[in-house]
């Protein structure tokens, strides 16, 4: 029996261990931003708070976003230009400095470090890829990767061996020798990777990475991640606009608006379950099949009828509906060690497709086709 799963994370993400938080962070623009936000801190009305923040001249680019990131997971931040998903960021890093909340990363709040200290968090714990490619063009593509290895102070060989190493990883052996501008724009980007992915980060920044891309390599590129994710486990935060990419990569999903958290949640929650019509608007041409998984509509193995499909708990409906013909038998859903942990029959997929998923009661309501 052949098994066609795909390679994910078998545990979900709110299991592992946290291993970056933050907690009531704001950034507010404008002259003295801290006594602003201060001033209103007594103001229990969210919506009134804001306003007054705004009527003494100042921009809350960040209101009071509050969430955790577990490790091995890649969290994406979405929503429109202006939401505050790359002011976020930008705070977690500790390139913008924050008005007021804490970043929490190994049990220490990065916004209590002194210069020095996060200079040499960013070196050694860090990587952040940009839309932008930032390749330094006199360098070559193995010295523009072992370039921050440089900073760090490792040995000549040392570095270019590991460049080298990373170079492999995204792809590109043989190019070594080559000049930035020899390089088309999807090779550049996995230039910019390798060199963020050679520190050896505990935590992945990217920051709409693959927006600046023609659709077609953009695509490419998102599938390479997500095989490249599956081998490297690193914790990321991606920022996007696009919900159709965020569905692709993201092991679970906080929309924003006006500098606030609306939802978080998987996937498929945000599909099924929109807490508002902001979410539901963003996700309401998004194929049921594409979000739902084979352990969202599985039932309890029975061994009643022959399986003709070993599938991964974490292939979507879409994916097995390429790959399997129901009329020839039932799919088994399999874990790490090939357990079989359920099955999926032709009703069971007819039902999840025109009613949502099973959660052990009966189909989801709200589901779409």
């Amino acid at each position: 029996m052949q098994d066609t799963s795909i390679s994910i994370k078998q545990v979900a993400p709110q299991a592992r261990p946290v291993k970056l938080s933050c907690r009531q962070l704001w950034k507010v623009f404008g002259p003295q931003a801290e006594e602003a936000l201060a001033g209103t801190a007594q103001i229990l009305n969210k919506d009134e708070r804001l306003n007054e923040i705004r009527a003494s001249g100042h921009i809350p680019a960040v209101s009071n976003v509050s969430f955790d990131v577990h490790s091995g997971e890649i969290f994406v931040l979405m929503g429109l230009s202006g939401s505050g998903k790359s002011t976020v960021l930008r705070c977690l890093s500790s390139l913008v400095a924050p008005t007021a909340g804490e970043v929490i990363f190994e049990g220490r709040d990065l916004l209590s470090l002194d210069r020095q200290e996060m200079i040499e968090l960013r070196r050694h714990k860090m990587g952040m890829v940009f839309q932008s490619f930032g390749l330094l063009p006199h360098l070559t593509v193995l010295e523009n990767v072992a370039f921050p290895l440089q900073i760090q102070g490792i040995a000549r060989p040392d570095r270019l061996e590991r460049a080298r190493e990373y170079i492999a990883l995204v792809g590109l052996a043989g190019r070594e020798d080559s000049m930035p501008d020899e390089l088309s724009g999807g090779q550049q980007q996995r230039v910019g990777i390798a060199r963020s992915l050679a520190v050896g980060p505990e935590l992945w920044f990217l920051d709409e990475p693959f927006s600046a891309l023609d659709p077609l390599i953009r695509r490419q590129m998102q599938d390479e991640f997500v095989s490249l994710q599956s081998r490297l486990n690193k914790t990321i935060v991606f920022v996007t606009h696009d919900f159709l990419e965020a569905l692709k990569i993201a092991d679970r999903i906080a929309i924003m608006k006006d500098g606030q958290v609306v939802q978080i949640g998987t996937p498929a929650d945000l599909v099924l379950r929109p807490c508002n019509e902001y979410v539901s608007e963003f996700t309401s041409d998004v194929p049921i099949s594409r979000v739902l998984t084979a352990s969202a509509v599985m039932q309890p193995d029975s061994g009643a009828r022959s399986i003709k499909l070993k599938v991964s708990p974490g292939m979507t409906l879409e994916a097995l509906l390429e790959r399997h013909d129901f009329n020839s038998g039932d799919v088994a859903v399999c874990g790490d060690c090939g357990t079989v942990l359920g099955r999926i029959s032709s009703e069971m997929m007819m039902s999840a497709l025109h009613g949502g998923a099973s959660d052990g009661r009966g189909p989801l309501a709200g589901g779409r086709v």
